[in-house]
């Protein structure tokens, strides 16, 4: 009974406390996962003894709470999930996680951590709060948009946080990078997977629509708690992790086509366990010893919210969002939760990482979610701030470029298209692995052999170390070559299918916006290669040699880019002559529409003559004060004022009553420009 009553005693309080914490956060306007930290702390071993609950009993409800948030994230990643997210949601991942875990690497080394140790820190950098940042747009009402591309990295995030979580099991049990280690320790991973998976799909679907025709709730709750519990089980039996289990277990029922259904009887139960979870988490944190790493815990929310702010803004415009939408996803992103507990928490039970790494990540965790509602708050306002400071060529290259992606988007329907597309990304995919195995190859192979005949022939070592480096080049260099011959047709053949050129004989007005485009598609295909061939490379190279060529060649890129750019801004401004010539002050245009000057002026994105009406709130003011292509996407591209014209006016530039703009963009961000345009107040 006494085991019962202390049982007893530790749930109700850590709800009663938590409940208390949470509301108090709540009327804070702090993020309620704040609250379930404050109160592990104030029943934690570290806090006065007012109230105190027994660790042990907490530990084993928060992994409870472990397996049940991990077995709904599981329900929620179907392959029809997947596919829905597309590639745009692939593209932003890799460009921000392979940023993230090459970042987290890197400094982790610096700092003198262990090689497995910086792999999870890695990690733990890399993965935002699916939890906190869905709270933070319900509080803050964020557009419909943002969220659904937010959400739909997201998902990608956590299939590939799924994966890490894999890895580094293995990682942790060897204990070391040894390739044969390594590669004995992943393949019986992959055949408790493939097993679990093919008797999980033989059976759990069937089980759960025969469970669900039976109508009743609790039994449908029931049996897929069950299922959730007995993967889990299966997991820790073969000393995998009970979150890999439960997540499985999840994506099994999801393919019963119940997991919406499920998923809704399930959330108050996961809630309850989760806030448990959380609670656990903050029976660990030790101000004192907060305090004490507050200098680790500075550096690491820095990375966090600085590099997941490049990352994401860089991902979200290689994928056609304007400047304004990026920097939004940016900063909602940028911070780490639930899943680096998770990572952190597998190291310090499987011994692998240093215990005082926890309270580092509990920290930098308290510190990037306390800032993310902050952040979201002034995203567009800071989106409008380096949208206006962005030289002129990159304005105006930011502002055409969601058009060709838009027209790319239309041009993908064609199955030759498409058909040509997936062939160059397979033959990249195969040149960018065989290139990592052969330079991991190559360096572990070159220090064997050099440590081998530094036993025997100490004289021979340096020149076979020597004659491996000679050796890899040899066989590398073809392959890096090819890769970037892949990725220069990739991004031509993607460029040619947004802006076609002109028939035989005929003037190709699409050559500078198709030229800039193809740089800019090779540059972001690039970032999308290179960053996780480079993550993955990086715990093999010795010191941070392996870090050097990254920025050199993502540099050299950006050269030439900046260099179509320059060349585009020309095209532009003679474009907008021509558009300025045939609008007349009413607004209409000589002779054809504006239909025939896109035709005539391709890669100029959609045209709208509009004409700015007396009533308009922007009269008498200047182009800087409106911030059109901030606020809206859309861009300026000549203004018309009686028989004078105003070619590719710049922020100075003030409006008059009867000015014909030429706008150019995306059809949302023409739609909202002229909404904006016609309002008769000012947006503050």
């Amino acid at each position: 009974m006494h085991g019962s009553s202390a049982f007893l005693e530790s749930f109700a309080i850590v709800l009663c406390v938590a409940a208390a914490t949470t509301v108090a956060c709540q009327r804070l306007k702090l993020p309620v996962v704040m609250g379930y930290l404050a109160a592990g702390v104030l029943i934690g071993p570290h806090a006065p003894p007012l109230l105190v609950a027994d660790k042990d009993t907490i530990t084993t409800l928060s992994e409870m709470g472990i397996i049940l948030l991990m077995f709904s994230i599981g329900m929620e990643l179907s392959v029809r999930k997947l596919i829905e997210v597309g590639p745009k949601s692939g593209a932003i991942a890799l460009i921000e996680m392979g940023l993230m875990l090459f970042l987290g690497y890197l400094i982790a080394r610096l700092l003198g951590f262990t090689p497995v140790e910086c792999a999870f820190i890695a990690a733990m950098v890399s993965i935002s709060s699916t939890t906190i940042i869905a709270r933070t747009f319900d509080e803050q009402r964020v557009p419909q948009r943002l969220r659904e591309g937010v959400f739909g990295a997201l998902v990608i995030e956590d299939v590939i946080a799924i994966l890490l979580i894999a890895v580094l099991t293995t990682l942790a049990m060897t204990q070391s990078f040894d390739i044969g280690a390594l590669a004995s320790a992943a393949g019986r991973l992959g055949i408790f997977l493939m097993v679990l998976m093919i008797v999980g799909m033989l059976v759990v679907p069937r089980l759960i629509r025969s469970v669900v025709a039976l109508n009743r709730p609790e039994t449908t709750l029931v049996t897929a708690v069950g299922v959730c519990f007995a993967a889990a089980l299966a997991a820790q039996r073969y000393e995998y992790s009970v979150a890999l289990g439960a997540f499985l277990a999840g994506c099994l029922v999801a393919e019963s086509g119940e997991g919406h259904r499920i998923g809704v009887q399930i959330r108050p139960l996961r809630d309850i366990f989760t806030a448990i979870f959380f609670v656990s988490v903050g029976l660990s944190i030790d101000p004192l010893q907060l305090l004490a790493e507050w200098q680790l815990i500075a550096l690491f929310s820095a990375v966090v919210v600085l590099g997941k702010f490049v990352g994401i803004t860089l991902g979200f415009f290689a994928v056609g969002s304007s400047v304004r939408q990026a920097t939004q996803a940016g900063a909602a992103m940028g911070q780490i939760g639930e899943f680096s507990f998770i990572i952190i928490g597998l190291g310090v039970s499987l011994k692998a990482v240093d215990p005082r790494l926890f309270p580092i990540a509990v920290g930098v965790s308290c510190v990037t979610i306390l800032l993310t509602p902050i952040a979201v708050s002034r995203s567009a306002r800071l989106g409008e701030w380096i949208e206006a400071r962005l030289p002129r060529p990159l304005q105006t290259f930011a502002s055409l470029y969601g058009t060709w992606v838009e027209q790319l988007g239309r041009a993908q329907g064609t199955s030759q298209v498409r058909a040509k597309a997936k062939r160059l990304v397979r033959l990249i995919v195969v040149d960018a692995l065989l290139l990592v195995a052969i330079l991991i190859t190559g360096v572990i192979g070159g220090d064997e052999l050099a440590a081998f005949l530094k036993k025997r022939l100490p004289e021979a070592a340096d020149i076979m170390r020597w004659l491996v480096v000679v050796g890899f080049v040899v066989l590398a260099a073809p392959l890096a070559l090819g890769l970037f011959r892949l990725i220069r047709a990739l991004g031509h053949e993607l460029a040619i299918s947004a802006l076609p050129p002109a028939p035989e004989g005929g003037v190709d007005f699409a050559q500078a916006p198709r030229r800039t485009f193809v740089v800019a598609l090779q540059l972001g295909i690039t970032a999308i290669v290179l960053l996780p061939c480079f993550a993955i490379a990086q715990p093999f190279v010795p010191g941070i040699k392996g870090a050097v060529p990254l920025p050199v060649i993502l540099g050299v890129a950006a050269f030439f880019f900046w260099r179509s750019a320059t060349q585009l801004q020309g095209h532009v401004r003679a474009g907008a002559q021509a558009l300025a010539e045939a609008v007349v002050v009413s607004g209409k245009v000589h002779g054809e529409s504006m239909d025939d000057m896109e035709q005539l002026l391709p890669g100029l994105g959609q045209l709208q003559a509009y004409p700015l009406l007396a009533t308009s709130a922007w009269i008498d003011r200047s182009l800087a004060d409106l911030n059109l292509r901030a606020q809206t996407g859309a861009s300026v591209l000549a203004i018309r004022r009686g028989e004078q014209s105003v070619l590719t006016p710049d922020g100075k530039e003030v409006l008059r009553a009867g000015d014909v703009m030429v706008l150019a963009g995306t059809h949302d961000a023409i739609g909202a420009a002229k909404q904006l345009l016609a309002s008769t107040s000012r947006l503050e």
